[in-house]
């Protein structure tokens, strides 16, 4: 497979590089120690519990050691959209007194890392996804949903992980040829990272990596297997993909989130190897709710993992 001519076919219009935009958003020149936090709310509605507590936690660690505390609104999930909602969260952080130094504001952005909403952030993540196309760590999906459905029944019926991975990525062996003759077809099509994850070797031998928890200590969790989506079949970004890109870009360096968001930990310390950028410090605090609450949060992460188009 020639993985340059393919990322060339499936990204024609992408002039920068990924270490072009590296060179537009370098190092930031803060004192040795200063933390560079995020809160990334989705707009589907009011601002949540464990947003709030968490955004008191980003902005102590950033403000206590010099560091930046930036506002980034992840609005990747158009289906979930609700307008109006941007401003709602805005005013309910500022109402309980959360001061950002960068990102999203009533009155429009402030900071040199923007842009700070990621459906402005487009050419970005499509230059991400070329690079990785073009060395064999990405590829273009065509499975359909009725196909992807028909796959989680077989995966259910058998007792097998859901999702699309080894023998369930049926896209990853289609030559360049197929891929171009799909494409005059007009099909549509996701772009998926290509994990280098395989659960089907003995317990034993299946790879697993560790990463340190500033509050839950080591984590040592199997690498991920899945074949994620990257970007959707409209060009938008995943949040697994987006954030990733982003955290990188705008230099993060501590993040502060749920409990609920473990399930999906191996696939963001693989697109983050894959991207050959550095792990971000992660803080996992308990999730707040009701047993039932956090059930739910847990099974939406682990939905999250299958990433249907």
């Amino acid at each position: 497979m020639n993985y340059e001519k393919l990322a060339e076919i499936l990204f024609p219009q992408v002039e920068k590089s990924p270490e072009e935009y590296e060179a537009m958003f370098p190092p930031r020149n803060l004192p040795q120690g200063a933390k560079v936090t995020r809160l990334g709310p989705s707009p589907t509605g009011f601002i949540h519990l464990g947003n709030l507590f968490g955004a008191f936690a980003d902005e102590r660690l950033a403000h206590q050691s010099g560091g930046v505390f930036f506002l980034r609104i992840e609005d990747t999930d158009d289906k979930r959209y609700v307008e109006g909602a941007v401003d709602i969260i805005i005013n309910s952080l500022k109402f309980f007194g959360i001061n950002f130094d960068e990102g999203a504001s009533a009155d429009g952005e402030t900071g040199a890392y923007g842009s700070y909403v990621q459906s402005s952030r487009g050419p970005i993540y499509q230059s991400f996804a070329k690079k990785l196309v073009s060395v064999g760590k990405a590829y273009p999906c065509f499975l359909t949903e009725d196909e992807i459905a028909q796959i989680r029944a077989e995966q259910e019926a058998s007792k097998q992980n859901p999702g699309i991975y080894g023998k369930w990525a049926r896209s990853r062996s289609l030559t360049l040829e197929e891929i171009e003759e799909k494409l005059a077809a007009g099909l549509p099509y996701v772009i998926r990272l290509k994990s280098d994850g395989d659960m089907s070797l003995p317990e034993d031998q299946i790879k697993r990596f560790e990463v340190e928890d500033a509050i839950r200590g080591t984590l040592s969790m199997p690498v991920n297997d899945q074949d994620t989506v990257l970007l959707k079949a409209n060009g938008i970004p995943t949040y697994h993909f987006a954030h990733v890109v982003d955290d990188h870009l705008m230099r993060t360096t501590h993040v502060v989130r749920g409990a609920e968001w473990l399930p999906s930990l191996p696939i963001h310390v693989e697109l983050f190897e894959t991207d050959r950028t550095e792990r971000r410090n992660c803080s996992s605090f308990p999730s707040h709710g009701s047993a039932d609450e956090d059930r739910r949060r847990r099974q939406q992460a682990q939905a999250f993992q299958a990433q249907r188009p």
